[in-house]
């Protein structure tokens, strides 16, 4: 076996006194380094080869990594090179045979050293370059937050964030330049947060604090329709549950949500674990904003919303492993083209509201099988100076998985 040409070396704020021997002797030996150019001026007495600062776009570096295939290259990275680092990527193209790596302790372990803070016990979540509404779902009472922001904004749009959904008393600990001679740690309540005079390389620590009527999203599925902006066309909480229940997502799933009306359904698939995507098909463009409203308000505003009808909208769309169909079940094609774009072992849930779709739903489960249910949910309601049940359209579902 061929002794690797890649080595990736994490640096942190101080710079060549924090690396290791071996780390120093990769980079003195190094024909090429790739790195941000921090990492350069950091470690710039150790580099004897050609220097080169990440490009834009970035894939242009990683392919100037790629095609020194061969020769000495040394990549620079901050901190943990596979913690939300460039080693991820590199790894998608590289056999790790050919690399070795050299880790840093990460902005994470060291804002938890500093603060005590066991980090199996603590949420850890990079938003450089991502969106803050990421740290939405993990807002609960006294949760710990460790959240890696873009700049010297980021600390102030968390404390914004964290107003605005009703959890104005949390703490926030603002980490700069750990690890290095500017190091600075300070603390303030988000709905007091002034700090202005702020490291763009930051980390902040949260230990959230609900007000009363704060927006805390429960882990269950069947999220009460009232956290949801919606004109009427949503799958209600209980029915929610019960097909969310039978879609079965598991990890590194895509859900297609067919009609999706308010985007409850894509939603709470997200929700149920970070590696799950969505892309919701709305064909009323005002719904389909709201879908995009919704996403960001649930933190998960990497969902994929597409405008249009079905089941033209659905063309050139990455097959699904799993597909909900809550409205437009009837227009011509759409579940002939469901049904095809299914992946083998794909579930397929489809839910009737009226005698139409029921009746579609009828003839696929006649010529396909698969289970056929009846929901009937009622709740209790004023009747007179007494209380009686009001019972809701009952829906007729299908569930079915593809052989």
């Amino acid at each position: 076996m061929s002794s690797p040409w890649l080595t990736i070396i994490g640096i942190g704020e101080d710079g060549l006194y924090g690396l290791s021997p071996a780390a120093r002797t990769a980079l003195a030996n190094a024909e090429i380094v790739f790195g941000g150019a921090r990492h350069l001026e950091l470690a710039a007495p150790a580099i004897h080869g050609d220097q080169h600062p990440w490009q834009t776009p970035f894939s242009a570096s990683i392919d100037a990594v790629l095609a020194a295939r061969g020769r000495k290259v040394c990549v620079l990275a901050s901190g943990d090179p596979f913690h939300y680092g460039v080693g991820a990527t590199l790894s998608r193209h590289i056999d790790p045979a050919q690399m070795q790596v050299i880790p840093h302790p990460s902005a994470f372990s060291l804002a938890a050293a500093r603060l005590g803070w066991p980090l199996q016990d603590v949420v850890s979540l990079s938003l450089h370059g991502r969106s803050i509404d990421l740290i939405r779902p993990h807002l609960h009472a006294a949760v710990r937050i460790l959240a890696l922001t873009s700049d010297e904004k980021g600390p102030g749009a968390l404390a914004a964030l964290l107003v605005e959904a009703g959890f104005g008393r949390s703490i926030i600990t603002v980490m700069e330049a750990l690890g290095g001679p500017r190091e600075q740690v300070r603390s303030q309540m988000a709905d007091g947060f002034t700090l202005t005079d702020l490291d763009p390389l930051n980390i902040c620590a949260i230990t959230v604090v609900p007000l009363p009527g704060a927006r805390v999203l429960p882990l269950s599925p069947g999220l009460d329709d009232a956290l949801f902006e919606h004109d009427g066309q949503i799958t209600k909480r209980d029915v929610r549950a019960l097909t969310l229940s039978a879609l079965a997502p598991r990890r590194h799933e895509l859900l297609w949500d067919i009609g999706a009306g308010s985007g409850s359904i894509g939603i709470e698939w997200m929700l149920a674990d970070p590696s799950l995507k969505t892309v919701a098909i709305e064909a009323e463009p005002e719904r389909a904003e709201r879908i995009a409203r919704n996403a960001r308000n649930f933190g998960v505003p990497d969902l994929r919303v597409v405008g249009g009808p079905a089941p033209h909208a659905l063309a050139g769309l990455e097959a699904p492993h799993a597909i909900f169909v809550g409205g437009g079940g009837t227009d011509p094609g759409v579940m002939e083209a469901a049904l095809t774009a299914l992946r083998p072992g794909g579930r397929l849930v489809a839910n009737a509201v009226s005698l139409e779709m029921e009746q579609v739903l009828l003839a696929l489960f006649a010529e396909r099988g698969g289970e056929l249910v009846r929901l009937s949910v009622a709740q209790a309601a004023p009747l007179g100076g007494m209380t009686g049940w009001r019972p809701a359209m009952p829906i007729t579902q299908w569930r079915w998985s593809k052989p």
